[in-house]
């Protein structure tokens, strides 16, 4: 099994379906990374490197804008990305 979830193409990030490591070599689909730091089960990697201000997009979705520079195999949280949803001063871009 994969330990990553990706839904959508557009998806610059997936669902980690266990712990993962730091220093971990994950091959999933047709590609692999390391894992940077630690990430909880269910919580968010970066599958691509992802600028300042991007898009995060998660079930094909975008489901916030990245408040720093994300490298690929980080762990993505509130602690870089900035919620758009629900938020009357944002609108979402498609």
């Amino acid at each position: 099994m994969n330990p990553i979830l990706k839904i959508h193409e557009k998806d610059n990030v997936g669902t980690c379906l266990r712990l993962l490591e730091a220093g971990e070599v994950v091959h999933w689909e047709s590609f692999s990374l390391i894992v940077r730091e630690e990430i909880p089960q269910y919580h968010k990697i970066a599958l691509a490197d992802i600028s300042l201000h991007s898009p995060i997009y998660k079930y094909g979705q975008i489901i916030g804008l990245a408040t720093q520079k994300i490298s690929q195999g980080e762990y993505v949280h509130v602690h870089n990305i900035e919620s758009i949803r629900g938020r009357g001063d944002k609108k979402e871009e498609c």
